[in-house]
């Protein structure tokens, strides 16, 4: 049974006092009970929190009597196990780590394409469709003709815009293009990077790909795949139901069931992407602590090693 209420939401607002902020929602999330990760930084607020619907339903209430966070718009999803393992309310310098602060989402940004509108506007072979994302997700899933920039992280592409689209042709300026990510976060801060650069024609799906799965039907969806989540479920599919992937604990890379089968695997350890890359020695810390893990949950209890993988330490520290 899906008992457990998951939400990701973010919101570009100026917060002047961010030690006062964070307080009140760590207060927020302990009276409701609520697990996951909350980033904090002077351009807004991001995050992915779990806890029963009521509790989810609570959180939200109160969170929205604060002006700045009345108009967020959260993703909804469900789940039979736990995606998180305790609460972390954190202060950063970004959101979304593009690594120039001058970047303003509350001051510039492209044109917001609602889910039911995103099929017209990269259907026209006018549009250049980019998946904002990094490369490991979107290796298991995007949109049908999407450019992938194969990033490492998100810091990554302001470069790949500078040499594939301002340094190719004047003209990019002026073309129709629509950029996408998982929850639209990312896509968002980008469409405002290309606004600051001249840029004219920018747009930029609404809620992201969750709320594109969320809301448009299987038989007219333009998605090919599943989506990459920052968390343990590691995949979501149509409808954000949960995916088909797993996860190697050793590189965080997420993992399709025949790669499991693989020599190359070792629960907690290694995966075909890393198995070569890790020495005896990291392999045996990794092992050890996959024994403890597993001694801790016959015991019924959560071992400190077994961390989900949430937006501060999965590869390019981005969630959304």
């Amino acid at each position: 049974m899906n008992n457990i209420c998951i939400i990701s939401f973010y919101k570009f607002v100026t917060i002047l006092d961010l030690e006062k902020l964070k307080i009140q929602i760590e207060n927020i999330c302990l009276m409701f009970e609520t697990k996951g990760t909350i980033l904090i930084a002077p351009e807004g607020i991001n995050g992915t929190i779990e806890g029963s619907k009521d509790n989810i339903e609570k959180f939200l209430e109160t969170l929205k009597n604060d002006k700045n966070f009345s108009d967020i718009i959260p993703k909804y999803s469900y789940s039979s196990k736990d995606s998180f393992n305790r609460m972390k309310v954190r202060l950063k310098k970004e959101i979304v780590t593009i690594g120039n602060t001058e970047v303003n989402p509350n001051k510039y940004i492209g044109k917001y394409i609602e889910p039911n509108d995103w099929n017209e506007l990269i259907s026209d072979p006018n549009t250049i469709l980019i998946d904002t994302r990094n490369e490991y997700e979107v290796a298991i899933g995007t949109f049908k003709g999407a450019i992938n920039p194969k990033t490492k992280s998100f810091r990554d592409l302001p470069n790949w815009i500078k040499n594939n689209l301002e340094n190719v042709d004047n003209n990019y300026k002026n073309k129709k293009i629509a950029m996408f990510c998982t929850g639209g976060i990312r896509c968002e801060k980008s469409t405002s990077y290309l606004v600051q650069k001249g840029f004219t024609n920018v747009s930029h799906l609404k809620g992201g790909i969750l709320k594109y799965l969320e809301n448009i039907p299987k038989k007219e969806s333009l998605w090919d795949g599943e989506c990459f989540v920052f968390d343990q479920r590691v995949s979501v599919a149509e409808k954000l139901k949960p995916g088909s992937y797993f996860m190697c604990h050793g590189c965080r890379m997420p993992l399709k069931p025949e790669d499991t089968k693989l020599k190359s695997y070792i629960h907690g350890v290694s995966c075909k992407y890393c198995h070569n890359k890790k020495s005896a020695e990291s392999k045996k810390r990794y092992a050890d602590r996959q024994k403890q893990i597993n001694l801790a949950l016959e015991r019924g209890e959560k071992h400190i090693g077994s961390k989900p993988m949430a937006s501060s330490t999965i590869i390019g520290k981005t969630n959304g």
